[in-house]
């Protein structure tokens, strides 16, 4: 992605999830919402940190790599840089949330707490990873997504407590089913 096109993805990202408006995007009404809504600045931060990373720039990479320790300290959350995530990301409960460099996604991504989207590390010497999730996609809280090559598609719900490891079609739910046996004790 050329310059131009980052800075307008970072714009995007920021009116999206930062003010929150369909007004055009600003500077002034970015960093009037990350001050007075202390809920955004994850976000705010996180997205500067994500386009200094793709900078190439070795001193703004630096000061990325120190914002998102930060972040993760004091978030619980840790999403590596190297991933590129769509606009509209909304996070429901920052606690446990992992996402791998390597992930791409479109647009309006969902993601509740305790979820990670990573890989097996099992063929990365084979084969490239490619984790791809398309737009308006949902997961439920304590989901894990772990494949080192896998898409899933656009409108897709994942249930909560899922576990993810092949291609989910364009619009579907899908869910881990469970069943608690119990048993009196004697």
């Amino acid at each position: 992605m050329d310059k131009q096109a980052r800075l307008e993805h970072l714009h995007e990202c920021l009116r999206r999830e930062v003010m929150m408006s369909s007004k055009d995007f600003s500077w002034f009404g970015t960093l009037h919402k990350a001050i007075k809504c202390p809920n955004r600045r994850y976000h705010f931060w996180w997205r500067i940190a994500s386009y200094w990373h793709h900078s190439g720039n070795k001193f703004l990479k630096k000061r990325a790599i120190n914002i998102n320790r930060r972040l993760i300290f004091k978030y619980g959350t840790e999403i590596q840089l190297g991933a590129n995530i769509g606009p509209g990301m909304v996070i429901s409960h920052h606690q446990g949330i992992v996402i791998n460099g390597s992930v791409v996604t479109g647009h309006s991504l969902r993601i509740r707490q305790n979820t990670t989207i990573g890989i097996t590390g099992a063929n990365a010497d084979k084969e490239p990873i490619s984790i791809v999730i398309g737009n308006n996609v949902s997961i439920g809280a304590g989901s894990c997504i772990i494949a080192d090559r896998i898409r899933i598609g656009d409108n897709v719900v994942i249930g909560a407590m899922s576990f993810v490891n092949r291609d989910l079609p364009d619009n579907t739910t899908a869910y881990s089913e469970k069943v608690l046996h119990v048993r009196p004790n004697n």
